[in-house]
């Protein structure tokens, strides 16, 4: 995730993409990752997919493998705007109900490895379009009425609905390595394409494997990237949720 950049796509051009500097790695995942298999073992734990399946209120058979990265601490002080990740904030009232009344159709998480207080929410915000006040705010408004700054301690994980309204307020001075993934139910795949695939999965996906899984876990990951690769190939050109 490279600076100044807010959302994807992100810059990959030129002899030095991150010049700016970075505030996350995309896809951990990937098969020339570091620590891939490090990485896979923890987005199939229990610790993950058991959550996952409480929220989203489906057996394992109707979860999608979405999306797993690692946000840092940026090389500047860096914020996030307010937003809904997949909803544009030109969406009026009832184009925001019209999403909102819909099942979230998936469960995304932070899981902290250092002290992390970057991501601040509206709680029960996800429920109900914005308020004039919140409509009218400033993107980078510092309080917004109700708003929770999610204080995190390493091993902590916090499941949210990703069209909650929420920001994220970055300082260069205090370190963060959080884990940032999602996963989705099949029945959201029209949904969430976009949300997901917009991420750059498809370019790498037919390489990805699961050695260091085993029995049941080894099952379900295949199972996962199966619904995934089959929502890539029904879903076409999907553009970008949001801009900047």
């Amino acid at each position: 995730r490279t600076l100044p950049k807010q959302f994807p796509p992100w810059k990959i051009d030129g002899p030095n993409p991150a010049a700016e500097g970075i505030w996350g790695v995309q896809g951990v995942m990937h098969p020339d990752m570091p620590f891939q298999e490090e990485f896979i073992k923890v987005y199939f734990s229990d610790a993950i997919i058991n959550p996952t399946l409480q929220l989203l209120q489906c057996s394992k058979d109707d979860l999608v493998m979405e999306l797993f990265n690692l946000l840092v601490r940026p090389d500047y002080d860096f914020e996030l705007r307010w937003h809904r990740d997949d909803i544009p904030p030109t969406a009026t009232a009832q184009e925001e109900l019209d999403r909102l009344n819909k099942p979230a159709f998936s469960a995304q998480w932070n899981l902290a490895l250092y002290e992390d207080a970057s991501l601040v929410v509206v709680p029960g915000s996800h429920l109900r379009p914005r308020t004039d006040t919140e409509r009218n705010a400033d993107p980078y408004e510092k309080e917004l009425p109700g708003q929770l700054v999610v204080k995190m301690e390493p091993g902590d994980i916090v499941f949210y609905n990703n069209n909650i309204v929420h920001r994220g307020v970055y300082d260069a001075k205090v370190e963060r390595m959080t884990l940032h993934g999602s996963a989705g139910h099949v029945d959201g795949a029209t949904l969430r394409a976009r949300n997901v695939l917009q991420h750059g999965l498809r370019n790498w996906i037919d390489r990805l494997h699961f050695d260091a899984l085993q029995g049941e876990e080894k099952k379900l990951a295949e199972h996962m990237k199966e619904n995934l690769v089959k929502m890539g190939r029904e879903a076409g050109d999907v553009g970008y949720s949001l801009q900047g």
